[in-house]
């Protein structure tokens, strides 16, 4: 029977290995639609910054205590999962809680700050199930926001929260069911009797079990310990297709992050280019389809078609934008950042990023399903994101801002609206009128350069009299 029960371990570890290493792989080819960007430079400033940011959390401390029930979550459930190293080899080899023999003196104290750890968890699981449904935060309610209508996004998060908590419920009685068969000395349990104490939480729940007899107690313990680890495994796979993508993707997403200065917007190559050849300089760079810089080949030649001007679908961004998307937690603080949004337009920089992951999904599944070389009529710009959208953002960096791991969504939008005024010649007419004079008279409105200060003299003329 204990061979038995090692082969299904096995079997599961393998199961659950398999899954994510194909849910990996395909993420990454998803990523990889976009176009090359390279984002090598400053090692030493990316990986500062995604300690700072990724690690620390240091955007989440604007409201702190939001921030640290975030911080409990996150690095609770972080370092609880260090036991699952004991659990596998547990599982594999048929041993019980194999670390506590050679390392007796410090094993209580390491397991009793899981438990507080995994109470902490648990506590703070209610209380953001709470604010989504009793207090309910207004940037996480559907009827507020669009993307959040559809049922998935809502599920995805209750299913997530509702499972830690359930996970850290079997990991406690787990231990505190193990203690009551320690302390009566039931097979292989009473070997550790005397040898590891009752812990920090658990040993508060062993009146729920004392009741039991030894048949159903091992029962139990057998069923919370399969329940745990498999839970695990489970949760471990489930949130490569989740929102919660973010637990492993926000710490590459912060690394790859821009670091120039919020607000810089980066010119466009292809305008560089065609500017230099206008007043008569050697352009320098070359220009690949849709306007990102290349370096000549050995001949010096430079590609003659520049393609088209910003995004129109996913493949045309680039793969840190489709990074940005999968990392993304939908927590909608850049939605309820942005000034657009709050005065009721139909922007939503968090929409702009589900958008995104969910056409690259669908670009890749068709992929998988038909072939590399698969395409449809569909498009990012139009069958996901309409020109309303993009057309109401100020570019006020807000929603960048507020992100907790560097998202941009802000960069996705130019893309599109780039697209929408170079390829489609469709910019509002009132854009028009600003392109024009800002062409023609250097400034936004309607009126000769050398009028410009006009307005002055009639603000001083009440002085000069």
């Amino acid at each position: 029977m204990e061979l038995i029960q090692q082969l299904v371990f096995a079997a599961a570890l393998i199961i659950a290995a398999v899954v994510i290493a194909r849910r990996v792989n395909y993420i990454s080819g998803a990523i990889n639609l976009g176009r090359p960007e390279d984002r090598s430079d400053n090692p030493g400033e990316r990986f500062n910054l995604m300690l700072l940011i990724a690690f620390g959390q240091k955007k989440m401390f604007t409201n702190l205590t939001v921030a640290l029930m975030h911080l409990v979550i996150y690095v609770g459930f972080v370092i609880i999962n260090l036991e699952i190293l004991e659990i596998i080899i547990d599982g594999l080899l048929g041993t019980h809680r194999v670390f506590a023999p050679y390392i007796a003196p410090i094993y209580p104290f390491l397991i009793g700050v899981f438990e507080v750890l995994a109470f902490g968890v648990l506590a703070v699981c209610v209380v953001f199930l709470s604010r989504r449904y009793l207090t309910k935060v207004s940037r996480l309610q559907p009827e507020r926001h669009e993307e959040m209508r559809p049922q998935w996004p809502r599920l995805d998060a209750t299913l997530i929260l509702i499972f830690e908590i359930v996970l850290m419920i079997a990991f406690l009685t787990w231990n505190a069911s193990d203690s009551v068969l320690r302390d009566r000395g039931v097979g292989h349990y009473g070997e550790l009797k005397g040898v590891v104490p009752d812990f920090l939480i658990s040993q508060y729940l062993k009146p729920l079990f004392t009741g039991l007899s030894d048949g159903g107690l091992v029962a139990y313990e057998r069923f919370s310990w399969w329940f745990h680890i498999l839970g695990i495994l489970f949760f471990a796979a489930y949130v490569t297709y989740s929102k919660h993508l973010h637990i492993g993707l926000a710490f590459p997403n912060v690394y790859f992050s821009d670091l120039q200065p919020k607000g810089e917007m980066k010119n466009m190559p292809t305008i560089t280019k065609e500017v230099q050849l206008a007043l008569g300089i050697e352009p320098t760079v070359a220009i690949d389809a849709v306007g990102n810089a290349e370096q000549a080949n050995e001949n010096g030649e430079q590609p003659s078609d520049i393609g088209k001007f910003g995004a129109k679908d996913v493949p045309d961004l680039s793969w840190v934008d489709i990074m940005g998307a999968f990392s993304c937690t939908q927590c909608g603080r850049c939605t309820a950042a942005c000034p657009a949004n709050i005065t009721g337009k139909k922007l939503s920089p968090r929409k702009i990023m589900m958008d995104t992951r969910w056409r690259a999904e669908e670009i890749m599944n068709g992929k998988q399903k038909n072939g590399a070389d698969y395409t449809d009529d569909k498009s990012l710009l139009g069958d996901y994101t309409t020109v309303e959208e993009i057309n109401a953002c100020t570019t006020c960096q807000a929603c960048v801002n507020a992100c907790p791991v560097n998202i941009n969504p802000l960069n996705i939008i130019l893309q599109m609206r780039r697209f929408k005024v170079m390829e489609d010649a469709q910019a509002p007419a009132s854009w028009n009128a600003m392109f024009s004079n800002v062409e023609n008279n250097q400034a936004p409105w309607k009126f000769s350069p050398s009028d410009r200060f006009n307005w002055a003299e009639q603000v001083n003329e009440p002085l000069k009299k």
